[in-house]
């Protein structure tokens, strides 16, 4: 019998272990198993398209982006890989595909397979069978379930080209693609119906029990999986926080409260998104990490992709909210360098999405048509609830709402400074 420190303990790595699995099944099942939830993409084995820009009204996702539209997917690997095809892209666009663990298994994209055709196998952690020919690469997964954040660059005018691009990505299982015979279905699922406020009581434990069934333990996990077993979290999907005794329940409880404070503390100190996303032979053991990703932006790219920095405080140290106007000034030699483009994209707080405004602009960047540029190269951005006065201001205004609100930059295909982490922003500073 494990005494209660012993269990409080437990329950507080398990949270740390867990917390971004748990956060990634809200969506998965919102998109994948749901079939009544508007978000509903068709379930597993198939994209679903967003080919307009995101507006306040979508909610999909935390913190999405107005620079690349996506499309979502989710494949269960159970019994066979997927093919994965897509064709000559002239534009950045990636299929970034995640684990469970929200850990990247490898990439179908401009910036890393390059821009011309190519067939990929995409294989779950039982697979052992041969990779069939014709294929450009193997993307082997550590977990049976897989979900796919596609993104593909849209500028202004090109709906019907960024559309033609999105329908172009192409899934289909393996026995398909070989025409040969399908093999026996997996057992059906019984999906626990996601309850929002059972992430944060420590239902959120039965959450991640059923979730352990679909990740085969790692080596670099082994450790913490057989400390979790001990506490009946052994991935047979069974464990039930309602059947705990009093005393067993109240452990859990304290352990669950460390784990969200930890957490807490770490993301408050983590300001930019270098360390946070990458594949498993970046990210083995960074539990803190991989949550600190997904509570902030939940399927975010490695720095060498795509970078997020941004701006909670200003240059006081104070919390930037509406109330007050900002401005941001890059010297010329501190605006992003990107081999594709950068943008400056403001979310409300605490929601993290995109702010209703009356010229309907949620970023700026380097595509934006109209930025007023200093004579020395620099570029100033407002960051004000009211459009400025001055029409050389209002040509780079990003506007704020009255409430709490940050402001998270993306560089995409960011220079060495940016991939390494070395790369600064300028403070936001109040007027």
């Amino acid at each position: 019998m494990i005494d209660a420190t012993a269990l409080r303990s437990i329950a507080r790595d398990a949270y740390a272990y867990g917390y971004a699995m748990v956060e990634n099944y809200r969506t998965l099942y919102e998109q994948a198993v749901d079939a009544h939830d508007p978000r509903f993409t068709g379930g597993f084995g198939q994209f679903r398209h967003y080919s307009e820009p995101f507006t306040p009204a979508n909610t999909d996702i935390v913190t999405p982006n107005n620079d690349t539209p996506y499309s979502w997917g989710w494949f269960d690997l159970r019994v066979e890989p997927w093919v994965i095809t897509v064709p000559a892209i002239e534009r950045f666009y990636i299929l970034p595909f995640h684990d469970l663990y929200t850990v990247y298994a490898g990439y179908v994209s401009a910036a890393t397979t390059g821009t011309g055709p190519g067939r990929y196998l995409l294989a779950g952690p039982a697979w052992t069978g041969d990779t069939p020919e014709g294929m450009d690469g193997v993307i082997n997964a550590s977990t049976d379930i897989v979900g796919c954040l596609g993104r593909t660059s849209f500028t202004d005018g090109d709906v019907d080209e960024l559309r033609r691009i999105q329908h172009s990505y192409a899934a289909v299982p393996l026995h398909e693609d070989q025409a040969s015979p399908a093999p026996t279905a997996a057992e059906p699922v019984q999906w626990p119906v996601w309850e929002e406020e059972a992430s944060s009581t420590i239902r959120f434990y039965d959450y991640l029990d059923h979730l352990l069934q679909f990740a085969p333990v790692l080596d670099e996990d082994r450790d913490m999986r057989d400390r979790m077993a001990s506490a009946g979290l052994d991935g047979s999907g069974t464990f039930k926080t309602s059947a705990l005794s009093l005393n067993e329940r109240a452990a859990f409880e304290q352990g669950m409260a460390e784990g969200m404070e930890h957490l807490d503390d770490v993301a408050q100190r983590t300001a930019s998104s270098t360390g946070l996303f990458g594949t498993r032979g970046d990210m083995a053991g960074l539990y803190d990490n991989r949550n600190v990703g997904a509570k902030k932006g939940l399927y975010g790219l490695p720095p060498a992709i795509a970078w997020y920095g941004g701006w909670l405080v200003d240059s006081r140290g104070d919390r930037i909210a509406g109330g007050t106007d900002y401005v941001i000034t890059f010297t010329a030699g501190q605006l992003p360098k990107a081999r594709f483009f950068w943008s400056a994209t403001l979310y409300t707080l605490p929601q993290r999405l995109l702010n209703a405004n009356e010229i309907d602009r949620y970023s700026v960047g380097d595509r934006t048509p109209g930025l007023h540029y200093g004579d020395d190269g620099s570029l100033t951005l407002y960051v004000q609830h009211h459009r400025p006065d001055d029409p050389e201001e209002a040509a780079n205004w990003l506007p704020s709402p009255a409430g709490p609100f940050t402001v998270i930059i993306r560089a995409y295909g960011g220079d060495a400074d940016i991939a390494e982490g070395t790369y600064h922003l300028p403070e936001i500073t109040p007027r």
